[in-house]
């Protein structure tokens, strides 16, 4: 009883001198003031901090649907359901790997988006209007390299507009819908491509299995080793990577 009321005592000296210590120190003050500016540059700064904050809340929504990303990540998908490994490479390297490489493909198009219409607008020598049409531009071309006119006219049809004469009257709201169309369509062309010959092997090695009368054992254990030599053999990585970069009309 004795020991456990010196332990109690302990306890509360300790948690006295630790609030005591805590009022002694100088605790930092944060506050959030609204109020008039009486400079216009406040106002200015505060707008771009707001812009900059929902450009950034949207930058995955824009690097998806108008980059090269979404041929990237539905090949590299496909390519693992080919195999039949789910897990291998995880979800995580994949997405790393489709980031990497949209931004390799999309670095031209980036830097003359900011030479052309982000960095005269920093440097005060565009208005904002005039540098979102120059900055929008390159992307636009890249866009348009890559969409089918099938697939234009279908939201074209959609959205009951009159049919544009020249490029430069395609609105976005038709433009990146049918970007995302072509993109999809292309990358299923390339999976077809890469699912035959692993379905090839997995065929062969049903009808093995079959004809010695192994039916208990499931075909894709056994194929999975060969499936994973031939694509090692063949420099599959090197193959694939090259083709998906150099299908893209830059």
């Amino acid at each position: 009883m004795k020991k456990r009321c010196l332990s109690l005592a302990a306890a509360a000296l300790t948690v006295w001198l630790l609030s005591a210590n805590l009022a002694a120190q100088t605790l930092p003050k944060v506050s959030v003031e609204v109020g008039e500016s009486k400079d216009a540059s406040d106002l200015s700064t505060t707008l771009q901090i707001v812009v900059l904050l929902t450009v950034l809340s949207l930058a995955p929504a824009i690097i998806v649907m108008v980059t090269s990303f979404v041929r990237f990540t539905v090949v590299f998908s496909f390519l693992r359901h080919a195999m039949g490994i789910q897990t291998m490479p995880p979800n995580q390297l994949l997405l790393a790997l489709s980031l990497i490489l949209t931004f390799f493909v999309m670095s031209p198009v980036i830097d003359k988006s900011y030479n052309e219409g982000i960095k005269p607008y920093l440097d005060g020598q565009m208005q904002k209007e005039e540098a979102f049409d120059k900055a929008v531009q390159p992307v636009r071309k890249f866009m348009l390299a890559q969409t089918r006119e099938k697939d234009l006219a279908l939201f074209v049809n959609i959205a009951k507009i009159e049919p544009p004469k020249t490029e430069a009257d395609i609105p976005l709201h038709v433009l990146v819908p049918g970007f995302v169309i072509s993109e999809l369509r292309i990358a299923f062309q390339i999976a077809f491509i890469i699912f035959v010959p692993f379905l090839v092997i997995d065929m062969v090695v049903a009808s093995v299995l079959m004809s010695m009368g192994m039916m208990m054992l499931p075909p894709i254990i056994v194929s999975l080793p060969f499936k994973i030599l031939l694509f090692v053999l063949v420099d599959g990585w090197y193959l694939l990577i090259k083709s998906l970069v150099e299908s893209f009309h830059v």
